[in-house]
């Protein structure tokens, strides 16, 4: 059968795949990135002048020791005292200023970083309201869920990370190298000769990083996927034996993911190490090259005591900026996933000039309508029927003929391949989206209800509605019995999805948030197939109370709940192949009368 549009929470299983890989895009997702991360300029600025004065204090704090080291020996034997207790009193007071100044780049970059955050994960929820349903059904939920969660986490720690590095480490490159020019060009070069050597460790690690880095990501999904697949359908796992089996899925991608996260942190691990070479052999370069000169009394040991801090202070911002790539990839494999869902195509925006569809008389027409999930697999095939204002028709069929479908393109679930769609003479998409949705009232054959108070779900259809108008509904989808015998009522709290409640018990809390919502065109889709006989009896007078006067469309595979419809409707590949009442469908002696008699003989054989 087709994926349905009403929710289930399951998801179009046959469709679900591994999502396209899109070649990564380092460039393009960072100066998107950078569209968030602009709205901070202000407190960005703030957090650039605390960086640059710490990065200005830091930077006078090698010349410092340089002195100090300078005033110890002034002369054979002599100590400059003076000198010595000025300098250790500036250095003080420098390592004083940067500690408070750090503490308050930290502080302020932690609340930049997760508003930001905010903003890419509302967007993206927001995003998801507005997808079409073919969406869902294509895509494994914990897969969308892992995106929303855990790449968006990962953009929250590069940022948070990321930003300060650059900025202080950038700073921190160019003063030093400006100190070290100033001290000694000749001690200078001799430091820049290892930097050619950290860009080409940089570059080659993080060209593997990067893709290493995307696959880790999108394996993480794919096992979250999983997960939440598994834990949904724990209760049909085990009804068979299928334990073993998921068992054996989970540990293939978790080997997938262990594989793939390993080699990405090889890989990044190689930076460190390497780097932490390159730095010795250029401070062994320094040191030969500055005992040279101070042999020659070119310059003093205070001098290279400073050059080697400045040079140490040069290098480790090289070190960290090179190793910030491998944190950057992971962050920008993760924005990318995020920016892959923001691109997807909405839902068809409403036509201009769009009206608003207000107390419709519910005249429902379908003009040669065709439709398929996937191009060139038809679904439904040429259907025209016309259902007039306050009747009631019943669609029937074998599973996968197209039922379902027909009531998710009269509320606009899905867009038509063909034909048209109309209510009360005018095409459903010249009615804004919204407004021909609430005309609507869904019962479900898997209904869902929502983490909340009993009082909460059933108001889900009318928030405005008053307490007396709950319990009114309530009463009429005879649910207020089961509802006062709980122990908090009205204001029980349900797990996800109801769980501590039956399913039966859950299937009167939907009927009730219809009763409740009072719509002009009712859509009863299996409403009553998880309730016992008994309840069914007293369920259906409240149906037949409320279908009154109202359009209905009856999914039923229950034939003796549809006898009194105004019209039913026989779907099967597709196609409508009988429509007339009960009685004219059993004199036809065609497939609605096979139908019948089958379920009758089952029934009697009982």
């Amino acid at each position: 059968m087709p994926p349905s549009a009403l929710p289930s929470g399951s998801g179009y299983a046959a469709a679900r795949g591994k999502p396209v890989m899109k070649p990564a895009n380092f460039k393009g997702t960072l100066a998107r990135l950078w569209t968030y991360i602009g709205k901070e300029r202000g407190r960005l600025g703030a957090v650039f002048t605390l960086i640059l004065v710490n990065a200005l204090v830091l930077l006078l704090v090698p010349y410092f020791i340089g002195r100090s080291i300078d005033a110890m020996a002034p002369g054979p034997g002599e100590v400059d005292w003076e000198l010595l207790q000025l300098v250790l009193a500036v250095l003080l007071t420098a390592y004083a200023v940067d500690a408070v100044l750090s503490f308050l780049q930290g502080w302020l970059m932690a609340g930049i970083a997760q508003r930001i955050v905010r903003s890419l994960r509302t967007a993206m929820f927001d995003k998801l309201q507005k997808l079409p349903l073919l969406y869902f059904d294509t895509h494994r939920h914990g897969e969308v869920m892992s995106r929303l969660s855990n790449d968006t986490d990962n953009v929250s720690t590069t940022i948070s990370q990321s930003i300060t590095q650059l900025i202080t480490g950038s700073i921190a490159i160019v003063g030093s190298l400006v100190m070290m020019l100033v001290l000694s060009p000749l001690l200078t070069l001799a430091c820049l000769l290892t930097v050619p050597l950290v860009y080409l460790l940089a570059r080659t690690v993080t060209k593997r990083t990067s893709r290493l880095f995307k696959a880790q990501q999108s394996e993480l999904g794919h096992l979250s996927g999983l997960m939440e697949e598994t834990i949904s359908g724990l209760t049909v796992v085990k009804a068979f034996n299928r334990e073993e089996k998921v068992i054996q899925e989970f540990k293939a991608g978790n080997d997938r993911l262990t594989e793939v996260g390993t080699k990405a942190q090889i890989w990044s691990g190689f930076m460190m190490p390497l780097l932490g070479v390159i730095n010795n052999l250029g401070f062994a370069a320094v040191a030969l090259v500055g005992g040279i000169l101070a042999v020659q009394e070119m310059i003093t040991i205070g001098v290279i005591a400073s050059f080697l801090s400045y040079s140490r202070q040069f290098v480790r911002p090289l070190n960290e900026l090179a190793n910030m790539f491998n944190v950057l990839q992971s962050g920008l494999a993760g924005a990318e996933r995020v920016f892959e869902v923001l691109d997807e195509s909405e839902e068809v925006s409403d036509e201009a000039g769009s009206v608003e569809l207000v107390h419709p008389r519910g005249e429902v027409i379908f003009d040669q309508v065709s439709f398929g999930y996937k191009p060139g697999e038809p679904v439904l095939r040429d259907i025209s029927f016309r259902a007039s204002a306050g009747t009631r028709t019943a669609i029937v069929g074998p599973t996968g003929a197209g039922k379902t479908t027909i009531v998710n393109l009269m509320t606009r679930f899905y867009e038509l391949s063909g034909g048209k769609v109309m209510i009360d003479g005018r095409d459903i998409r010249e009615y804004t989206r919204g407004s021909l949705r609430q005309s609507f009232g869904i019962v479900l054959q898997d209904t869902y209800l929502f983490r909340g108070t009993i009082k909460e779900n059933i108001r889900y259809g009318k928030e405005e509605a008053s307490e007396e108008e709950i319990v009114r509904a309530a009463r009429m989808a005879n649910a207020d019995g089961f509802i006062r015998r709980l122990p908090m009522q009205y204001d029980t709290l349900l797990s996800e999805n109801g769980g501590n409640l039956s399913q039966g018990q859950r299937q009167l809390l939907a009927i009730t948030r219809v009763l409740l919502a009072q719509p002009s065109i009712l859509i009863l889709d299996e409403a009553t197939s998880s309730i016992d006989t008994r309840t069914e009896l007293h369920i259906q007078d409240a149906l037949h109370q409320i279908m009154k006067g109202r359009t209905t469309f009856i999914i039923a595979h229950r034939l003796n709940t549809i006898r009194d419809a105004d019209s039913i409707m026989v779907i099967d590949r597709g196609a409508i192949v009988e429509q007339g009442t009960h009685d004219e469908l059993i004199l036809q002696e065609g497939v609605y009368r096979q139908m019948f008699y089958n379920q009758f003989k089952n029934l009697q054989q009982a």
